[in-house]
């Protein structure tokens, strides 16, 4: 039948019972969830069985949780509620399963926990009660599922030990007849069931040693309908944190079951943790798996060998707070950066003969050690970032990336490279033990052995010093990749700042750099200008008590804005020098006695006529100025002629982001945009920044309608980066 219901648990310490109407989307109101709520901690685990072939009249659920219980559901048409609670002292249930027992309707249900024993729970009388312990494992079991084989049914678990067990459970009538012999003979573990009156047997059919750590997840692969009966595939699929995936098969001629060839699944590098779960897909074509970094992972089976499985395109993104979104100055591709502590580039991919096109991941230009919390383009391929640490880092684009983005975006490389191309590196690479990513040249990259070249496993060859390998894409890369392939070069350190850094901008013509730290006193809340030829810095501007929240260059680059957390802003003017660098100095502010906002000012931003700047606070207040004339260069002048030049917005709530475009309407009026923390109803979180692409259009489409949009990117609190198609002649 259609899958229409599904059952899922969270640290919310409820589960939700979906169940779809089977018209219209997952998302949409013909969805309806029944909660179930009991537990008093975080969901670990939950099953479900239906128990009669109307999937409305009766469903068995099985739930554990961090509060050392586990809970027996039952849903009878519309209602559901806890039939039975099952309490195991001070121990944790890891995973539950629940079946059905071999030629009957008696429900078993399996708990594995912290008691390194699978404990076998049977259905009497309605109650659940404890029929059997099965020992083996040696740490804790994280994982345990069942499956039919013919009429026996089988039981696969996984543990912290290493090892995965397997266990048959199968009518004691089946068993053969006790010989007379001495030979060696596995112990029975036998039950009976009472209301059946049948007695069974469990035995352990196999031991499965693969992996080199932690087993997270064992799973069968699903069964498939034949000729009107269930049949159950011999095959499983288990996760470790030994960065594999393997999948099992018995041999077609001993029975033992064997590591499939080249199911290794291709082992992640870089700076990552292992697989946490793993499913094959209904018809067992397909796997996914999840690492413990929130990235999915999907792999095929080749149509040419059963036995090869090859990377397939998959949905990624942050799995922490995105901190800050810029896009490119083509507005071409986005880069954003979070306190998962990576710096992501999006771009659209560009089928060829097919006219979709979506937005993927298709580089990591930075795996960092620090939180990430803000960027800013030094050009189309250049950009410098800020984390948790007193340095800022520049990185440049390398020609692999070049070549791929073209691929995949279908921009001619004419446009994208200059006459400098042939001087940049292939890619990047993070050394050991090392922090900062380094070029790699054509000549740096190890030759890779030929296949029939005897390999010693010696120390030097399980580390390389380069791991960075060319890649020629035409689609979006797989995980693996982006995490050691997509590399850019790190070029340059700039330090002074002597707290971690919070904001950076860039002026529009890519020469002058400003940035900000986290700050308490005036000596340490300076805004820091570098020149970005030479990369030294040119001057220290210092008037704000508290931290610069963000920083702002005006279109025209004659203004410096910035926001701080002492409620006030303060406008920087550049001022005509003979001196080759720019000179800013202040022209306007606010203090504490013509303060406006009266918290903290989160955000701000320019019209791009540069006449008018807007600001946003915690107070929430939006608050547009101006008008910042330049024939005015006296500081008293300058101060009287900046004022709020429109009612105070009142946005109901704090506002965290706001950005203005840099595009007008067709009538010439303004397009700009705030986003409050807890009013924005497009991201379930603060929104945290908020940016314009520069021209009309949106990114990858050449149709003649594409001016009448803008696009708007935005990141937030809630992981994700989400970009918006706004149609100017209809705002």
């Amino acid at each position: 039948a259609s899958e229409t219901e599904l059952i899922s648990g969270g640290s919310d310490k409820q589960l939700i019972l979906w169940e779809w109407s089977g018209r219209g989307t997952w998302n949409n109101q013909l969805v309806k969830s029944v909660p179930l709520k009991g537990h008093t901690e975080a969901v670990c685990a939950v099953d479900a069985v239906y128990q009669s072939d109307e999937p409305d009249l009766n469903l068995l659920i099985a739930s554990a949780a961090s509060d050392s219980t586990v809970r027996i559901w039952s849903r009878h048409g519309s209602e559901a509620k806890c039939i039975e609670i099952l309490q195991f002292g001070n121990g944790f249930v890891m995973d539950v399963c629940l079946s059905f027992l071999p030629g009957s309707n008696v429900p078993v249900l399996a708990c594995g926990g912290d008691d390194c024993k699978i404990n076998l729970f049977i259905q009497q009388n309605g109650q659940f009660q404890k029929t059997l312990i099965l020992p083996g494992h040696e740490d804790w079991i994280r994982g345990i599922e069942w499956a039919f084989c013919g009429k026996d049914l089988l039981l696969a678990s996984c543990a912290q030990d290493c090892l995965i067990r397997i266990w048959k459970v199968c009518t004691k009538s089946k068993q053969l007849p006790k010989t007379e012999d001495d030979s060696i003979r596995l112990k029975d573990n036998v039950f009976t069931v009472k209301d059946t009156d049948t007695t069974y047997a469990v035995t352990l059919e196999s031991v499965l040693a693969g992996h080199e750590n932690w087993v997270y997840a064992v799973h069968w692969q699903p069964p498939f309908s034949k000729d009107g009966s269930m049949q159950q595939p011999m095959r499983m699929l288990s996760a470790s944190m030994d960065k594999t995936v393997i999948l099992w098969e018995p041999d077609e001629e001993s029975g033992v079951w064997l590591e499939q060839a080249s199911t290794s699944l291709s082992p992640m590098g870089g700076n990552t943790l292992g697989f946490f779960d793993c499913q094959f897909s209904p018809d067992g074509s397909m796997i996914v798996a999840h690492a413990f970094h929130g990235a999915l992972h999907l792999w095929k089976q080749t149509t040419v060998n059963k036995k090869e499985w090859t990377p397939e395109v998959v949905i990624s993104g942050h799995f922490s707070s995105v901190e800050d979104v810029q896009w490119d100055p083509e507005g071409e591709f986005i880069i954003s950066v979070g306190s998962d502590q990576t710096t992501r580039l999006f771009a659209p991919w560009k089928r060829k003969q097919e006219a979709e096109v979506t937005w993927h991941e298709i580089a990591r230009p930075q795996v960092h050690g620090y939180d990430m919390r803000c960027l800013a383009m030094i050009g189309r391929f250049q950009f410098v970032s800020g984390a948790d640490e007193k340095v800022l880092r520049v990185f440049r684009a390398p020609k692999n990336f070049i070549e791929n983005f073209s691929n995949i975006t279908g921009i001619p490389m004419e446009k994208l490279c200059s006459h400098q191309s042939s001087d940049l590196p292939e890619g990047a690479t993070v050394p050991a033990l090392g922090l900062s990513n380094k070029a790699v040249f054509e000549g740096d990259m190890a030759v890779q052995p030929a296949e029939d070249e005897e390999t010693f496993n010696t120390i030097s060859n399980q580390y390389p010093e380069i791991y960075f390998q060319p890649l020629i894409l035409t689609e979006p890369p797989p995980e693996d990749h982006l995490l050691q392939n997509t590399l850019w070069p790190e070029i340059q350190k700039l330090y002074g700042h002597g707290y971690e850094i919070f904001c950076v901008a860039c002026n529009n013509s890519n020469t002058v750099i400003a940035s900000a730290c986290k700050a308490s006193k005036k000596e340490h809340a300076a805004i820091i200008l570098w020149s970005t030829s030479s990369w030294k810095k040119l001057q220290s501007l210092s008037f704000h008590n508290l931290t610069v929240t963000q920083l702002a260059f005006s279109p025209n680059d004659k203004f410096l804005l910035a926001v701080s957390r002492d409620r006030n802003w303060s406008l920087w003017m550049k001022q005509d020098s003979s001196e080759s660098e720019p000179v800013f100095s202040c022209c306007a502010y606010t203090d504490k006695n013509t303060a406006v906002h009266s918290r903290i000012i989160w955000s701000c931003d320019w019209t791009p006529d540069s006449k008018y700047f807007i600001t946003s606070s915690r107070d929430k207040k939006v608050i547009i100025w101006g008008q910042c004339d330049l024939s005015v260069t006296a500081e008293g002048n300058m101060l009287d002629s900046i004022k709020p030049c429109s009612a105070l917005l009142d946005a109901g709530d704090s506002v965290t982001a706001v950005s203005v475009s840099h595009v007008l309407t067709p009538d010439g009026r303004y397009v700009y945009v705030w986003i409050s923390f807890c009013c924005s109803q497009s991201h379930a979180l603060a929104v945290k920044r908020l940016c314009w692409r520069r021209h009309a259009g949106r990114a990858g489409h050449d149709d003649q309608n594409s001016s009448q949009w803008l696009q708007l990117a935005s990141c937030g609190t809630d992981h994700c980066v989400k970009i918006f198609n706004v149609n100017r002649f209809a705002l």
